[in-house]
C-alpha cells in the first residue's frame, strides 16, 4: 500500500477513534454490517472456519455466529485505536472493564517468577493487552507487518501496553525475559506451518499446533496462566486463570492447551478472530 495513502487512512482512523465511546459503539455496528454485506475474502474464511468447527450446530446457529462475529469485527477499528492512541486516563474513564485473578499474576511477578500468559485471538485482543498493561508489567510477541510505516505505528501503539515486544521467531529474547522473571503474552492458536508444529486436534479437527511454548516452558520452568477475555453488556472482562501444564509431555501439553482454548472460544464464539486460516496446513482445501 502506498505510504501517502496509508498516512491519510491512519489520520482518518485517529479521527474516528477520537469520538466518544457512546458514539463509537453504534458506529462500529454500522461498519460491521457493511463488512457483513460485502463479499470480503476474510468473510469467507470466517464462515468456513465456523462451519468446520461447529458441524453439530444447525445451519441457522452457525449463520447466527457468523453474522454476529462479522458485525462485531466493526469494533476492531475502535478497540485497536483506543489501545494504541488513547491515554491511560481516558481508557479508565471511558471503558467499562473488570479484571479477575490479577492478584495471582502480581504475586508471581513480585516473587520474580517468569510467567507465560497464554491468550486466544479475540476480536478485542489489542484492547485486552492495553488494559492489562495498565495494571501489570507485560511483554509481548508479534509478527511484523508487511508495511514498514504501519509496523512503526503498530509497534509504538503496542509499547503503550507492554514493556517490550519481540518478533515471534526470536525465542532467545523471550526465553531471557522469562528467566528474568518477566510475564510474556503468547497466543498459540494460529497455523504457522507444520515444520515446527505438532498435528493436534482443535475443535476435533487436526491442526498445526506450535511446539515452541512447550520447549520454552521446559527451558525456563516458568509458570503458565491463561488470559480469557469476553464482553458482556458492553463491559470487557479479563479473567486470568492459572494453568497446570508443567509436568506433562509435549503432545499432551499441546492437546490440553488446544482444548482449553477451544473451551473458552465455545463460551463466546462470536468474539473470536475466525478470519485467519487456522487449518491451512491440515485442511487447505476448505479455503479454496
Amino acid at each position: 500500500m502506498n505510504n501517502a495513502f496509508l498516512i491519510i487512512l491512519i489520520a482518518f482512523w485517529r479521527a474516528l477513534v477520537s469520538l466518544p465511546r457512546f458514539l463509537q459503539l453504534p458506529l462500529s455496528s454500522i461498519i460491521g454490517f457493511l463488512i457483513y454485506i460485502t463479499a470480503l475474502k476474510r468473510n469467507k474464511f470466517s464462515k468456513v472456519n465456523i462451519d468446520f468447527c461447529f458441524p453439530n450446530k444447525s445451519k441457522l446457529e452457525r449463520n447466527k455466529i457468523f453474522k454476529s462475529n462479522i458485525i462485531l469485527s466493526g469494533r476492531v477499528i475502535f478497540d485497536t485505536g483506543i489501545a494504541w492512541f488513547w491515554s491511560k486516563k481516558r481508557i479508565n474513564k471511558s471503558i467499562r472493564y473488570e479484571i479477575n485473578g490479577l492478584e495471582d499474576l502480581l504475586r508471581e511477578q513480585n516473587s520474580n517468577k517468569g510467567v507465560i500468559l497464554f491468550f486466544k485471538h479475540s476480536l478485542h485482543l489489542e484492547l485486552d493487552a492495553r488494559i492489562l498493561g495498565i495494571h501489570a508489567e507485560i511483554y509481548g510477541v508479534e509478527r511484523k507487518h508487511n508495511s514498514e510505516y504501519f509496523q512503526s505505528i503498530q509497534r509504538k501503539g503496542r509499547l503503550k501496553s507492554m514493556k517490550g515486544i519481540v518478533d515471534r521467531k526470536n525465542t532467545i529474547r523471550f526465553i531471557k525475559w522469562l528467566k528474568d522473571g518477566k510475564t510474556l503474552l503468547y497466543a498459540p492458536d494460529q497455523d504457522y506451518g507444520m515444520k515446527k508444529s505438532n498435528n493436534i486436534d482443535f475443535f476435533n479437527r487436526p491442526a498445526a499446533t506450535v511446539s515452541a511454548p512447550y520447549k520454552i516452558i521446559k527451558k525456563t520452568q516458568c509458570k503458565t496462566y491463561f488470559l480469557n477475555s469476553y464482553v458482556k453488556k458492553d463491559k470487557l472482562f479479563l479473567d486470568i486463570e492459572k494453568l497446570d501444564l508443567n509436568n506433562i509431555d509435549e503432545i499432551n501439553f499441546s492437546r490440553n492447551l488446544n482444548k482449553y482454548i477451544e473451551d473458552r472460544i465455545r463460551l463466546n464464539p462470536n468474539e473470536y478472530l475466525w478470519q485467519h486460516r487456522r487449518f491451512k496446513s491440515t485442511h487447505r482445501e476448505i479455503y479454496e
